[in-house]
């Protein structure tokens, strides 16, 4: 009973998951596509690019984390090592796009405060 609840519940957050990054690309390819009109007005710049990479990023991230979640209730519910190098990797990941992406939106801040001034 509580095992199958578990596994409801994973594949709910799962679930969830898909739709957080599915949503993320419908709101990236968007705004992409302003960003490539703005190209033929003439009001293109690169820093636009960049945010659409950052926001994107962040939708990533949020569907990882949920990932990350639904992982870790499958692999209490069966722990096998598959279920661990899974996990493993999902985290790995979520690691290495959080220090990119982190990084990436600290460099769009500094580019805004030297506008500022």
């Amino acid at each position: 009973m509580l095992l199958t609840f578990l596994n409801m519940l994973a594949t709910i957050i799962s679930v969830i998951s898909l739709l957080i990054v599915t949503y993320g690309v419908l709101v990236g390819f968007i705004a992409f596509m302003r960003n490539e009109i703005k190209r033929f007005n003439g009001t293109y710049t690169i820093n636009n690019i960049r945010q659409l990479r950052a926001d994107f990023g962040s939708y990533l991230l949020l569907g990882l984390e949920f990932l990350i979640a639904s992982d870790i209730l499958k692999t209490v519910v069966d722990p096998t090592l598959d279920e661990l190098a899974i996990l493993g990797g999902v985290v790995v990941v979520r690691t290495v796009l959080s220090v990119f992406l982190n990084k990436e939106i600290k460099e769009l801040a500094e580019n805004e405060s030297l506008k500022e001034k």
